[in-house]
């Protein structure tokens, strides 16, 4: 998928997709996923994570909603990331099997990786 078309996709007013859009023109990197998966599979999935997120304190942007568009929406869905360059946050994206039109958008920062100086 284009740039101009993913940026296209993310014409919505609600919080995380403007936040996506403007992360997406910063130079952002992203993908989307080539294969579509069953909509209550995404639904199962990111439920479950919304709930363990929130059990660590943190309140992800959209994910409630996307849950929930995806479980309307019924059909499979292609699924897509678009990552800050700084990895200080990632927003996820579910688009319709084909790609063509947005279903939800949800976004959170990423936890800090300390990691260890090599020996």
């Amino acid at each position: 998928m284009s740039w101009g078309c993913l940026e296209s996709l993310l014409a919505g007013d609600d919080e995380a997709s403007v936040i996506a859009l403007a992360t997406l023109r910063s130079g952002a990197t992203y993908w989307v996923g080539d294969r579509a998966q069953p909509a209550g599979r995404h639904a199962g999935v990111f439920k479950r994570r919304l709930q363990r997120m929130r059990m660590h304190g943190l309140e992800p942007l959209g994910l409630e909603r996307a849950v929930q568009l995806i479980r309307e929406h019924g059909q499979p869905v292609r699924t897509g990331m678009i990552d800050f360059a700084d990895r200080t946050w990632t927003t996820l994206l579910f688009h319709t099997e084909d790609g063509s039109a947005p279903v939800a958008c949800a976004g959170w920062p990423l936890p800090l990786v300390v990691r260890e100086p090599p020996l």
